[in-house]
C-alpha cells in the first residue's frame, strides 16, 4: 500500500481520483485550498511529508479572469506548481502534474504531440506553461498530464451545463468550430493511476479520451443519450459567443504512448448511465 497526497484534492477531478485511488487499496489524503494553499512552500512541503505519490490538481482555471489577474493566476498555477515539485521531489515522491491544452496555441490542423512547441494565447495558458516548466526543473521524473474538456459528477461542467438549459430553452447555439476530445475525470483518474502502477518515465502524456468531436456535436450526443431530441441543437461559430480568453480551435491532443484511453462517446454514456441513470435512445 503506497500513501497518496492529492493538493486540489477536493475539486473535480481530485474527487474522482482520490475515490479510485482508495478503491485501489492505497491510503490517500485528499486536499482542498483550505488544507494546503500550494503558494506557500511550507505549506506544501507539509502536505507531501510521507507521501509515496503526489498528484498536483490544484489550479486557476477561470479561463476568462485570467486575462485581467494573470498574477493571481501564476501565483496557482506556477508558483503553486513549483512549491509542490519541490516539496514532492524533498519527500522522495513521484509526482504527477495536471496541465492543460491551452499550452498549445490551438492553429494546427493535426492533433498536438507531446512534445509539440508550447505556444499559449491566453494568460491561463500562458500560467500553466509557466508551471510545466516549473515542475521539470524542480522535479526532473515529474508526469505531467495535459488533458482538456473535462466532465464529471463533483463539479460545473459542460455536461451538466447543456442538461440545464434543455430544461428552459427551446433549443441551443453551440460552437461548431472549436475541436476537442471530451474527457470524463473518472477516466482521467484511471489513467493517472495506471501511468503511477506502470512506473511510467518522467515526462509529457496526453490524458484525453480518444477521438474528437466540436461542442455542438458533443452537445448532440449529449442529448441523442439522454433522450432528448438533437435537432434541438444548432451549429454557430466562436465569434457568435465572444469572450476575454482565446479559445483553442484545436484542442486535440496526441496519444504517443502509455496506458489505453476509451472513446468519449463511450465514456459519456457511462457517465451518464452512472450519473443521472439514463442511457441511449
Amino acid at each position: 500500500m503506497s500513501r497518496w497526497v492529492i493538493t486540489g484534492g477536493t475539486g473535480m477531478f481530485g474527487t474522482d481520483l482520490a475515490a479510485m485511488v482508495r478503491e485501489s487499496g492505497h491510503e490517500v489524503a485528499a486536499l482542498g485550498s483550505a488544507d494546503c494553499d500550494i503558494r506557500d512552500l511550507e505549506a506544501a512541503r507539509a502536505a507531501a511529508a510521507g507521501a509515496d505519490v503526489v498528484v498536483n490538481a490544484a489550479a486557476y482555471t477561470a479561463v476568462d479572469a485570467a486575462e485581467s489577474d494573470e498574477a493571481a493566476a501564476f501565483a496557482l498555477n506556477a508558483v503553486g506548481a513549483r512549491n509542490v515539485a519541490r516539496a514532492a521531489r524533498g519527500a522522495g515522491a513521484r509526482l504527477v502534474h495536471i496541465s492543460t491544452d491551452y499550452v498549445f496555441d490551438g492553429g494546427d490542423s493535426e492533433p498536438y504531440a507531446e512534445d509539440a512547441p508550447q505556444a499559449p494565447r491566453s494568460a491561463y495558458g500562458r500560467t500553466k506553461v509557466a508551471g510545466e516548466w516549473a515542475v521539470r526543473a524542480e522535479h526532473p521524473d515529474a508526469l505531467i498530464v495535459r488533458t482538456a474538456w473535462l466532465y464529471g459528477e463533483h463539479g460545473p461542467n459542460f455536461v451538466a451545463t447543456m442538461l440545464r438549459l434543455a430544461q428552459t430553452h427551446e433549443t441551443l447555439n453551440v460552437v461548431d468550430d472549436q475541436h476537442g476530445q471530451p474527457t470524463w475525470t473518472r477516466d482521467l483518474a484511471r489513467y493517472v493511476i495506471d501511468l503511477i502502477e506502470a512506473k511510467a518515465p518522467g515526462g509529457y502524456f496526453h490524458g484525453t479520451s480518444k477521438g474528437s468531436t466540436t461542442w455542438y456535436e458533443f452537445t448532440r450526443e449529449i442529448f441523442r443519450l439522454s433522450g432528448l431530441d438533437p435537432e434541438r441543437v444548432n451549429p454557430t461559430t466562436s465569434e457568435a459567443f465572444p469572450r476575454p480568453a482565446h479559445r483553442p480551435a484545436n484542442s486535440v491532443l496526441a496519444h504517443s504512448g502509455g496506458p489505453p484511453r476509451p472513446e468519449w462517446h463511450v465514456s459519456l454514456a457511462a457517465y451518464l448511465r452512472s450519473t443521472y441513470r439514463v442511457g441511449a435512445s
